[in-house]
Formats: structure tokens, sequence, C-alpha cells
């Protein structure tokens, strides 16, 4: 295996991840964001205020994207595992 075929798994895994991770990470910023707003501009200072909207949309984001970051996963992996033999040959 050469530097380059070791460079490009990696590159893939961190795509993969980035492109898995992409729409929890987005929704708790754009969830955190709007709550931020809402508790500057009504004056409220409570941490819980902010986490638990983050919870239940991160939730919500898992129950609509969960199959397709799933699917996106174990396709991954397989690609990754049937690449084994080449990799030791």
């Amino acid at each position: 295996m050469t530097p380059q075929e070791v460079f490009a798994m990696g590159q893939n895994g961190l795509y993969h991840l980035l492109l898995v991770a992409a729409p929890l990470l987005l929704v708790a910023l754009v969830v955190g964001l709007v709550v931020s707003i809402f508790q500057a501009a009504t004056q409220i200072n409570e941490a819980t205020l902010s986490f638990v909207p983050k919870i239940i949309a991160s939730v919500a984001v898992l129950a609509v994207a969960g199959p397709w970051m799933m699917t996106t996963l174990v396709d991954y992996l397989r690609g990754i595992l049937l690449a084994i033999p080449r990799a030791v040959i």
C-alpha cells in the first residue's frame, strides 16, 4: 500500500465523518443560536434553556436522518472491509 493510498483512505474517512456529523451539528448550531438570541432578547440567563431544545432537535434530526446516516456509514465500512485484501497484497 502506497502512502498516497493511505492518505486517500484517511481523507475519505474524514469526508464521511463530516458528511454524517453535519446534520446534527448544523441543527444544534442553529437551535443554539436561536435560543441565545431569545435569551438575549428576554434577558433570561438559564443554562438548561439552551440544553433542552438542542436535545429535542438532535433527537428529531436523528429520527429523520438516522437511516441515511446509518446507510452511509455501513456503505463506507463495507468499502473499507472489502479493500483489506487489496491493501495486504
